[in-house]
């Protein structure tokens, strides 16, 4: 698999979590989901995606093991959000995502 999707287990669990937890993120395939989500934001091209977008396209997974690839995704530099905003089903706000390869960023008027 791709390095930029191996996700060292240590980085998914607190220090004070419990050992369960930590055997757990041993055993998890974290860069196999991380790759999955960074393919459905991909998949938006320059218009981005929010959350409920990508949880639409993977709604047969879980919603904390879509969600919590996010922040991976965007420490790692192949997600990026910026401060524009889209109404989610709830109706309230959700952060706009891109993958960098398809990020403008937003022109400012003079």
């Amino acid at each position: 698999m791709n390095d930029l999707f191996d996700t060292p287990a240590y980085k998914l669990v607190r220090r004070d979590d419990p050992s369960t937890s930590h055997d757990a993120a041993e055993q998890l395939d974290v860069g196999k989901m991380e790759m999955l989500v960074y393919k459905t934001i991909q998949s938006f091209g320059k218009t981005g995606c929010i959350s409920d977008d990508v949880l639409k396209i993977l709604s047969h997974h879980r919603y904390s093991s879509v969600t919590a690839r996010y922040k991976q995704l965007k420490e790692k530099g192949l997600v990026v959000v910026d401060h524009r905003k889209s109404k989610a089903e709830s109706g309230r706000m959700q952060l706009v995502m891109w993958a960098a390869t398809h990020y403008e960023p937003e022109v400012q008027d003079e």
